[in-house]
């Protein structure tokens, strides 16, 4: 005797082996062994045999119309067998049972089971009309997939999906059509899905590529600014008893700072460092203020960029020559020792005389013009630059001195003009302007900002004021930048603590210190009453955790898109060969531009090997450079500043290594399956 029984929602067939009251053992055509209950044996028979019945029935199930089994159907619970003796007439056979038990089990949306015995109960028409739309609905999106993937494998992208192509790539919703259609495709092709949609013609425009996969991850809904009123701007603070100037580039719109020196007459100079002040009016959970929050700091990229205020609101507080602009200012008196005392800290406006630029002085205001005689020179400020160059000269020596090791000298920097990019990317042309790190002009602002940052960032421990600090600790691979709400000593640059506070326009950190700074100057050692943010606040904890995975990614987001616009340089001048120094891991980095890749045949030379090295190809999606080298130049040198013992910027290199590596976009094909339908001048600024 054989028996047709149901385990675990599937249905078997084997011979009895033995039989008692209330179970039975069977034997699969395995030859697996398997105990069942009685209420689980279904359909008995004798013939054919257990293979031979299930073969039947699945293909006889097929057959059976599910519109006239419903239709004839008991109204109330039913057995299968009383169906299957209504729909086959007479007494049916093993076969014709097992058939109909199979198409009423694998029909819920026809018939509902009740218990494990065989026993159904009709679905309402409603339901099954639904139910069959639905499926119909799946049909059709099946077919729709498949389409649409067979159009990708063939080297066509379907409308549907180029009009959400990068919503497909960097936001999708895998319950889509589009998206199953891509996961399909990569899984049929084996390709991945960058490959699969670039070579179907989808992406069109691969500086269009890397700004969409940033603002779908940053700013999906837009970056367009609220409707809000602007705060007015204070016209009631003292003024400043000295103009002030500042040293910016010609680009920059969002002016933090700026510089006043007074002569005494004694001999002394009284330093007056002026930021503006914005945090007068964004004052906590303020519109403007959540808007800052969220954003957490101005976005930079090569011929545009994403500002964390909107340019009315920067207007009203930036330090725009020809204007008195609120300012919060850290005075101190330097002496002929060139040793600042008596900080003050003042809530005040400031007389803006003059917006000096880097790019229009920097040739200009040089270590030898800086050495003449300041009343000789005639570029603007003369006789306030030469003093803030020799004082300047002095904070970097008393630094060094704390770090125990002089700062690593040289380096560049690059500017990236894109002339035409309102026109589009693809004919946009692109100028790299090096500039040199450590520049007489860039020294001082550095120097000035981190006696700032340094000095407001004692005071409010002072205070016992929250604030957010920025330190480094260890050494090379192990040197590791941090933001946190504890002063901690900042190696690198060789301070007690180090807070941000010096950039309130473009950073929110700087902003948020500011209001303390602002709660301090007021109110001195009763400020923290006063103050925004108290000790222990939860949203401290969460704006630090957030604002350095923010910064990161707008750092990258930055750095990719200079990294497109070298490529595109690469092109535009037809440069193919470079010389430039071997890294780690077979990178290298090319003279005077901003570009380290991978190169065949420096994964086996020593660090700063000199070599000359081919690009052979470039990919403007990816990233990535082909090249090689094609000769060694000179072996690595024993430097003066290894004697000393200095290390490179380690986190800086590894930034450049692993922007070496290509991007890529995973589309996970699985998933889809399953559901259900440096410097000081760096690391001051």
């Amino acid at each position: 005797m054989n028996v047709l029984f149901e385990d675990g929602g599937k249905f078997h067939a084997g011979r009895i082996m033995s039989e008692a009251e209330a179970s039975l053992q069977v034997e699969l055509d395995s030859g697996k062994r398997q105990k069942i209950k009685s209420a689980q044996a279904l359909v008995r028979f004798d013939k054919p045999t257990p293979a031979e019945l299930m073969a039947w029935a699945q293909a006889q199930q097929e057959e059976l119309d599910l519109d006239l089994l419903w239709e004839f159907a008991p109204e109330d619970e039913f057995a299968f067998d009383q169906v299957a003796a209504d729909y086959y007439g007479g007494t049916p056979d093993a076969g014709q049972r097992a058939a109909i038990l199979l198409r009423l089990f694998g029909a819920p949306h026809y018939f509902q089971r009740r218990g494990r015995g065989g026993q159904f109960r009709k679905a309402p028409a409603a339901q099954v009309q639904a139910a069959l739309a639905a499926i119909a609905r799946k049909q059709e999106q099946l077919r729709q997939i498949d389409a649409f993937a067979a159009e990708l494998a063939a080297g066509r992208c379907p409308s549907d999906i180029a009009d959400k192509l990068y919503a497909i790539l960097f936001r999708p919703d895998k319950n889509s059509v589009e998206f199953k259609a891509v996961a399909q495709a990569v899984k049929n092709t084996g390709r991945g899905a960058l490959t699969l949609l670039r070579d179907a013609g989808a992406i069109t425009s691969a500086w269009r590529f890397h700004m969409q996969r940033f603002l779908m991850e940053r700013f999906p809904k837009g970056t367009a600014f609220p409707e809000l009123p602007i705060p007015p701007v204070s016209d009631l603070l003292p003024l400043a008893a000295a103009p002030a100037f500042s040293i910016d580039d010609s680009a920059t719109t969002e002016i933090d700072d700026a510089f006043s020196l007074q002569w005494l007459d004694d001999g002394r100079v009284r330093l007056g460092i002026h930021i503006a002040a914005p945090a007068l009016a964004l004052t906590r959970d303020s519109d403007w203020e959540r808007v800052a929050r969220n954003r957490l700091s101005t976005v930079y990229m090569p011929g545009d960029k994403i500002t964390m205020l909107p340019d009315a609101l920067v207007q009203a507080f930036t330090l725009e020559a020809g204007r008195d602009c609120p300012a919060l200012s850290l005075y101190c008196t330097v002496g002929p020792d060139l040793q600042p005392a008596d900080f003050e800290t003042r809530v005040e406006q400031v007389r803006i005389a003059s917006n000096l630029r880097h790019d229009q002085l920097d040739a200009v205001v040089t270590e030898e013009a800086l050495a003449a005689d300041p009343a000789a020179q005639s570029y603007p400020h003369a006789r306030e630059l030469v003093w803030l160059w020799t004082f300047a000269q002095a904070l970097k020596k008393g630094r060094e001195q704390v770090r125990g090791k002089p700062e690593r000298a040289g380096g560049v920097d690059y500017t990236f003009r894109i002339d035409g990019l309102e026109q589009g990317a693809e004919t946009a042309t692109v100028r790299i302007e090096p500039r040199r790190r450590g520049a007489p002009l860039d020294t001082i602002v550095a120097e000035l900002m981190i006696l700032a940052n340094a000095t407001w960032g004692g005071w409010l421990a002072e205070l016992g004021m929250p604030g957010i600090y920025r330190s480094q600790s260890g050494f090379g691979a192990n040197l590791r930048t941090r933001m946190g709400l504890k002063p901690a000593p900042h190696q690198g640059l060789g301070v007690a603590q180090y807070a941000w506070c010096t950039s309130p326009l473009r950073r929110y950190v700087d902003l948020l210190n500011q209001g303390q700074l602002i709660a301090c100057a007021r109110f001195g050692k009763t400020a923290l009453l006063q103050a925004p943010f108290k000790p222990r606040d939860p949203l401290l904890f969460a704006i630090v955790e957030s604002f350095e995975d923010t910064y990161k990614a707008y750092a990258t987001h930055q750095s990719a898109l200079e990294r497109y616009w070298t490529l595109r340089y690469l092109a535009q001048e037809k440069l193919d060969t470079f010389d430039a120094a071997v890294l780690r891991e077979g990178a290298v980095r090319v003279d005077g531009l901003p570009l380290v890749f991978t190169a065949v045949g420096a994964q086996d030379l020593p660090r700063n090997t000199r070599v000359r090295v081919q690009i052979t190809g470039t990919d403007l999606i990816t990233l990535e450079v082909f090249g090689r080298v094609i000769g060694q130049i000179e072996a690595p040198q024993q430097t003066a500043q290894a004697d000393a013992g200095i290390s490179a910027d380690t986190e800086e290199e590894e930034d450049a290594v692993a922007l070496a590596a290509p991007i890529s976009v995973a589309v996970d094909t699985e998933e889809a399956e399953a559901e259900p339908g440096a410097d000081a001048s760096r690391q001051a600024s």
